[in-house]
């Protein structure tokens, strides 16, 4: 069964530093290329808002304007881990942090329904 499990959340004050990873295990997609991961976050009451993603190739990143500069999406060398490096954090960076994959080609990154992959979330809470 598919699965991508988030973790490294927690608590930090304004200004602080949190790592997230996403490791994918048992996708299944088409073609030769390991599938386009993600990650988006959902606050309460809030959509849920694409911020960061491979591109298809998985050469390129792309980010949301408001984590440009303060946040880095990387993968291991393995292909199978997605990370997120979030520095200077907000107080509205507050939300659940979700990890996707596989995202279909002419898909929009930025759109949840793009992608066929969801793991269950990692809180990351910002005090002020």
């Amino acid at each position: 069964q598919a699965q991508l499990v988030e973790s490294g959340g927690g608590s930090v004050q304004a200004g602080g530093s949190l790592r997230l990873s996403c490791v994918a295990s048992k996708i299944t997609y088409s073609g030769n290329s390991m599938p386009a991961m993600a990650w988006f976050r959902q606050a309460p009451g809030k959509e849920r808002e694409g911020v960061a993603a491979t591109s298809l190739g998985r050469d390129e990143i792309y980010y949301a304007d408001s984590v440009k500069g303060r946040f880095t999406a990387s993968l291991d060398n393995a292909g199978n881990t997605l990370y997120l490096e979030m520095n200077n954090l907000k107080p509205d960076d507050t939300a659940m942090y979700l990890c996707a994959a596989y995202r279909e080609s002419g898909s929009n990154w930025r759109y949840p329904g793009s992608y066929h992959y969801w793991g269950q979330g990692t809180q990351v809470t910002v005090a002020s």
